[in-house]
């Protein structure tokens, strides 16, 4: 397993503010040098809807997409093994 994630899937964090489990994932991945694009769904109404959408009808956050998986209030671990299997040769 590589640790260049210039390969990496795009990894979307879906967060909103104060949330200390959104803090808590961020810093996980961060520390685990996956890279990722986050999205406050109080600022972004159709990032909300996609939360809603794959929550049940809540915006659970955090929700992350990577490697065409919807993952609902996830373990870092798990974010970085999908982001780091997909971007494998």
């Amino acid at each position: 397993m590589s640790n260049d994630t210039s390969d990496q899937p795009a990894v979307t964090v879906y967060t909103r503010p104060g949330c200390p489990y959104c803090f808590l994932l961020r810093r996980k991945l961060r520390r685990r040098k996956v890279t990722f694009t986050e999205v406050d769904i109080w600022q972004d109404p159709a990032a909300a809807a996609a939360v809603r959408a794959v929550a049940d009808g809540n915006e659970t956050v955090p929700t992350v997409h990577v490697a065409g998986q919807w993952l609902v209030n996830p373990p870092a671990a798990r974010v970085a093994e999908l982001a780091r299997r997909t971007a494998d040769p």
